[in-house]
């Protein structure tokens, strides 16, 4: 199992998705809890949701689950949210608290999964970011993410439908964001939120750097805008998907002519 996907493409805008990979290596699914086999905190159907929205994205894929190790925590393991209910680099709880190992793994196990997994997918995020960075003067990070509805765990109440997160305007420049927002307000029966409970994680707050012509965002996107049931199996629903594919698919579009505007 190759750790990483990688889909080089000639647009400026590259897709980061760390959490929609399921697959666990035997010896780790060993020492998980019977009831956390089930990953219940993947972000289910992220390719399919945004297949073909961005014409040339390049896309950067961790197919390894975010229990092993997540791809969108910093190496250190430091917090996204001190203070606040959250998860690690490598897991020990769920969504809703619940420890999720048999075994936990001691410091030469995470050590071995960084160098394995997610040093790797950083890697290849870092060079295609730059081979966009090279060909356009400009590249702009969009990490796709989902999440249940409602977690009390880690929030309270419903989150909104289409959560934006720019680390407060930082990770990106301000018209990028603005740009995300005007375009989901404009849709009916979606609600959004800039910097709201996710303000973006590791991987936004890490790679964007506006001054240096990196632009990095990061979409978090309520489960039950698209899947059949926030429950197992997690199916994928077509329709349900279908409005918010064309919400997507506008945002992109401003994005795209918002980096004319400020390349």
């Amino acid at each position: 199992m190759k750790p990483v996907t990688v889909i080089e493409g000639s647009s400026p805008i590259i897709l980061g998705q760390p959490h929609s990979g399921t697959w666990m290596p035997d010896e780790v699914l060993a020492v998980l809890k019977p009831e956390a086999h089930g990953l219940a905190d993947t972000d289910w159907h992220i390719p399919e949701l945004y297949d073909g929205l961005v014409p040339g994205a390049t896309v950067v894929r961790a197919n390894f689950n975010r229990y092993l190790i997540d791809a969108n925590r910093a190496p250190d393991g430091a917090s996204l949210y001190p203070g606040q209910n959250t998860t690690g680099l490598v897991p020990l709880v769920d969504f809703e608290g619940r420890p999720i190992w048999l075994v936990e793994p001691d410091e030469a196990e995470i050590g071995r999964r960084l160098a394995s997994f997610h040093g790797p997918y950083h890697a290849a995020l870092r060079a295609q970011i730059e081979r966009v960075r090279q060909m356009h003067g400009v590249a702009v990070l969009y990490d796709c993410h989902s999440i249940r509805s409602t977690l009390p765990f880690l929030f309270e109440g419903r989150l909104p439908d289409l959560n934006i997160g720019t680390n407060s305007g930082t990770s990106c420049d301000p018209e990028i964001g603005r740009a995300a927002v005007i375009a989901c307000e404009a849709a009916d029966g979606f609600n959004v939120v800039l910097d709201g409970r996710f303000k973006g994680g590791w991987t936004t707050r890490h790679y964007g750097n506006p001054a240096s012509g990196v632009h990095a965002i990061q979409m978090e996107i309520v489960q039950d805008r698209y899947l059949a049931s926030e429950q197992p199996p997690f199916t994928y629903s077509p329709e349900k998907a279908a409005p918010l594919r064309d919400v997507l698919a506008e945002v992109f579009e401003q994005i795209r002519l918002t980096i004319g505007d400020i390349a």
